[in-house]
């Protein structure tokens, strides 16, 4: 049976960037190896930047947002019937970071999808710079995509104390037990490191990790009525510009509760990602973009947030 991983984790967390090592890993060990990158949106960002790891060996699916839950459903179960089709030994997962984790187990269990695929792992990443205070939505997404984790990844530990660090850890727990989830967090099923410093034997158990079965009182909400995502092709600003003036988007309530921003920005000829949460933002070079800006979070005000991009 072809094993399927799944690395979950909420937006801006870092699922992209740990992605790109795993599935890599995977590919030096030999196996044929295909990921599934399911981004919330219209536009795909994510998927661009797994282009290197096609370099690799590594094959890349995507499934865009935008869609109800019965027609996403059935977009994924098509993805992986193909897979299975084409042979890989392994399928990596990465859904959006407000992805209800049930609907992935429930693809999962449906005919002839259950006879082809055997879930693996499930690697949940969580921010060592988590915000204290999340919506009840969030929460729950949260708590749900963790509760199945072989292994908890902490991002960001190299800019977080350690207090910020327990200070995660203590979120999660509390977001898990507000949604009646028994599952505990054993130390050792933890991981708080600096993701540079991984080394081949940290990356051989977290590729062993599996799963834990795990149930959560499920909070009844739509995906798209509690989140959004606007997005803005051909913005035309400047690097400079997008990264002094992304950062005031997460503190003004006039332009909603913003989650997570991410897109790309040509700038002397180089592409570079953006990506910032409440937390800071990041700009890195990438081979090649597109321009577009992308905000996702909740009751956004998309004549806000382009005033304050352009001002």
């Amino acid at each position: 049976m072809v094993q399927v991983d799944l690395i979950t984790g909420f937006l801006g967390a870092g699922k992209t960037t740990f992605l790109r090592r795993y599935a890599a890993w995977w590919a030096g060990q030999g196996v044929r190896v295909c990921v599934l990158e399911n981004d919330f949106g219209a536009v795909n960002v994510d998927a661009m930047l797994l282009q290197d790891l096609e370099a690799v060996g590594v094959e890349v699916e995507t499934i865009s947002g935008g869609c109800d839950c019965d027609t996403h459903q059935r977009r994924m179960r098509t993805k992986l019937i193909s897979m299975a089709m084409r042979g890989f030994e392994r399928v990596v997962v990465e859904p959006s970071g407000i992805f209800d984790v049930d609907e992935f187990f429930d693809v999962l269990r449906d005919e002839p999808l259950d006879r082809w695929y055997q879930l693996g792992n499930v690697i949940a990443i969580v921010d060592a710079l988590l915000p204290e205070t999340l919506s009840p939505q969030a929460e729950y997404i949260l708590a749900s995509e963790s509760a199945w984790a072989g292994k908890i990844l902490l991002s960001r530990c190299q800019l977080a104390t350690d207090g910020q660090k327990e200070g995660a850890k203590a979120h999660l727990a509390r977001a898990l037990e507000a949604c009646k989830c028994s599952r505990k967090f054993a130390p050792e099923e933890i991981l708080a490191k600096d993701w540079a410093d991984l080394t081949t034997d940290d990356m051989a158990r977290i590729a062993r990790c599996g799963y834990r079965q795990a149930s959560c009182e499920k909070l009844h909400f739509e995906e798209h009525d509690a989140f959004a995502s606007v997005y803005f092709l051909e913005l035309g600003l400047p690097r400079a510009r997008l990264e002094r003036n992304i950062p005031s988007l997460f503190g003004d309530a006039a332009c909603g509760r913003v989650l997570r921003v991410k897109g790309f920005v040509e700038d002397g000829g180089q592409w570079y990602e953006l990506n910032a949460t409440a937390a800071g933002l990041t700009a890195a070079p990438i081979p090649q973009g597109q321009q577009v800006i992308i905000v996702i979070g909740e009751g956004l005000d998309k004549a806000r947030l382009e005033e304050k991009l352009r001002r």
